[in-house]
């Protein structure tokens, strides 16, 4: 029953729903979203990528974060898992199945491995699950922050670099313009309007949610403008699918045994497991757009993404509920040691 009250939340999410919309649209109106097309979207979509960023910036507690410093062991293992076990889980991959699967559907899926963490569904399943939170807060923010320079880093060891490739130096000052920029400036505000913007928090994360949907048409609109949906068929679909399903499966196991070996309590646990095994499309889908341009793939290259975040949302909100009757008996334990011990 809880799998199929989660299924419902997903589809009856309005994002998700906006995604699928937003694909349709780009099958029917290609040409109105893409680069030069009447929506304008390479403008557009920079305002909203700005924008985005400086109210994460904004929403951004230095105080949760510095509260969530405590444990060293548990922030290396959030982020060695982001930004090195999965893409040494796509070369395993790559070298098992990379002869069967589309070049770009392959680099979307090490796109996918190279994102950082995401910050608001971690923290928020973290929460629900009774895990850290503070610890959540660090790792995810964390990740966000070092996903801007090491993404791309990672990106151009498998495309290369300069000719030919992508031009890492261009697109980290890129990068930073368009992403590290806009946090700092949020940071900075954050004393004077921190406060308006956390009352309206649910505003910002609808506009969120709006740059994102314009970000996923347009790729799209691109890819259709240049005819690769038409070359590669409904088939990249299903391999998108199964490889996500696989990958997150695989990372889940992982992270779940570490956390584990690690001895990690139940709390610093679900912090673990939930930070090391999202992605996020909240970074992935804006950096997609600077890293590869104006690439008619890019719709290729984001459709893992696409797929692997409602499955790791609606997994995830699974075992959250898990994790939840998990800690509410370890301290109805805890509660009766306290009180056998005092009397």
């Amino acid at each position: 029953m809880h799998v199929f009250k989660h299924l419902k939340r997903l589809f009856t999410d309005w994002f998700l729903c906006g995604m699928l919309l937003a694909t349709l649209l780009a099958y029917v109106f290609p040409t109105f979203g893409s680069t030069g097309g009447g929506m304008h979207a390479e403008v557009v979509i920079n305002i909203g990528v700005f924008l985005v960023f400086f109210l994460h910036g904004v929403n951004l507690s230095s105080e949760q974060i510095r509260h969530g410093l405590k444990n060293i062991r548990l922030h290396f293992m959030v982020q060695g898992f982001t930004f090195i076990v999965f893409p040494l889980i796509w070369v395993v991959g790559n070298k098992l199945l990379g002869a069967h699967i589309p070049p770009l559907l392959m680099l979307g899926f090490f796109y996918l491995c190279a994102l950082p963490s995401t910050i608001s569904s971690s923290v928020a399943l973290t929460g629900s699950a009774g895990g850290n939170v503070p610890a959540a807060i660090l790792n995810a923010s964390l990740s966000s922050v070092l996903g801007i320079f090491l993404t791309p880093l990672l990106v151009s060891f498998v495309v290369g670099s300069g000719s030919g490739g992508i031009d890492l130096g261009s697109t980290l000052l890129d990068l930073c313009a368009m992403l590290l920029l806009p946090l700092v400036l949020g940071q900075l505000v954050r004393p004077v309007f921190g406060r308006f913007f956390a009352r309206h928090k649910r505003y910002t994360n609808i506009c969120d949610k709006v740059v994102i949907l314009l970000l996923v048409y347009a790729a799209f609109c691109n890819s259709m403008v240049s005819g690769m949906w038409q070359q590669q068929g409904t088939s990249v679909i299903f391999s998108a699918l199964a490889g996500s399903a696989i990958l997150l499966a695989i990372i889940l196991w992982l992270t779940t045994r570490s956390a584990r070996a690690l001895k990690f309590s139940t709390a610093d646990e679900i912090a673990a497991v939930f930070c090391a095994s999202k992605k996020s499309l909240a970074a992935g889908a804006p950096m997609a757009a600077l890293i590869f341009g104006a690439n008619p793939g890019l719709g290729l290259i984001l459709l893992p993404i696409m797929i692997y975040h409602p499955l790791q949302l609606i997994v995830c909100s699974v075992m959250a509920e898990s994790y939840a009757s998990r800690t509410r008996q370890e301290r109805a334990e805890q509660n009766d040691t306290a009180v056998a011990a005092a009397n």
